[in-house]
């Protein structure tokens, strides 16, 4: 279905559709076979792929205008904002649990590659997504 800006629906629900369950699927393996703790980056893969699909997901919800800075700007800021919730929600979590110590520089690695995934969003969404 195609709405009246020239964005595909269907064809972002089936990319977010396809990717929400990679993530998980990857998770439920890297929670398994312990890769958050013997492959030291697979943390920034997977919070890139976050922020990515995060910043298709702001596109779903609320149907792309034109293409502009603001746009840009609201989609950074929304990514940023899901980031930072997730961090808070795993220090407490942490806490409660006590599995790792508050570390300040993942905190912050890991809202950077939400926000770098949500900015590759923001160009995938314009060059694959919009209708040309």
């Amino acid at each position: 279905m195609v709405i009246s800006n020239g964005m595909d629906r269907t064809k972002l629900t089936k990319r977010l559709i396809f990717l929400i369950f990679f993530i998980f699927f990857a998770n439920f393996l890297a929670n398994t076979f312990y890769w958050y703790f013997s492959i030291w980056y697979f943390d920034m893969i997977m919070h890139f792929l976050g922020g990515f699909w995060i910043g298709l997901l702001y596109f779903y919800i609320f149907p792309a205008e034109n293409k502009s800075f603001y746009l840009i700007f609201k989609i950074l800021l929304f990514t940023l904002f899901i980031g930072i919730s997730w961090e808070v929600f795993e220090i407490l979590f942490n806490n409660i649990i006590a599995l790792n110590p508050f570390d300040f520089s993942d905190t912050l690695s890991d809202i950077f590659f939400d926000l770098a995934g949500g900015g590759v969003a923001i160009f995938y969404f314009f060059k694959r997504i919009m209708l040309q």
